[in-house]
């Protein structure tokens, strides 16, 4: 007698988990390098951009927001918000608009790639002297 597990069919062959292991790891990838991109163009390390939680940090810093957004990134619904108004603030320093800043927040993986291998340039309003005498 043969028992029900031993004469299983798996439904998902192991071809499909390398494929979505791939994909998965390539999202990644050119997050990370966009990422790597736009801090650079905003003149941050690069590097920094794949620190896990320093990324967000240097996030908010880009974005030009208070040192306490990046504490509200680990407040439950909160970081919601949190996410949305430096991710918008972000897309405005790269003269952007917040079409472009929910593109941020919600489809990062490509969004992030666009801002930093695209030809957009960062504009640092608070450091700019351009008042007129």
């Amino acid at each position: 007698m043969r028992s029900a597990l031993g004469s299983s069919v798996s439904i998902q062959g192991a071809n499909s988990t390398n494929i979505e292991l791939f994909v998965t790891l390539g999202g990644i990838v050119l997050l990370f390098a966009g990422l790597w991109k736009v801090f650079e163009k905003a003149g941050k390390p690069g590097w920094a951009g794949i620190i896990p939680i320093y990324n967000l940090y240097v996030l908010v810093k880009i974005s030009g927001n208070a040192w306490y957004w990046f504490a509200l990134f680990f407040l439950p619904v909160i970081n919601f918000f949190a996410t949305l108004k430096v991710s918008i603030d972000i897309a405005g320093k790269f003269n952007k608009g917040i079409l472009f800043g929910l593109g941020l927040t919600f489809l990062s993986f490509i969004f992030y790639p666009l801002l930093g291998f695209g030809g957009y340039q960062y504009n640092d309003a608070t450091t700019s002297t351009g008042g007129m005498a």
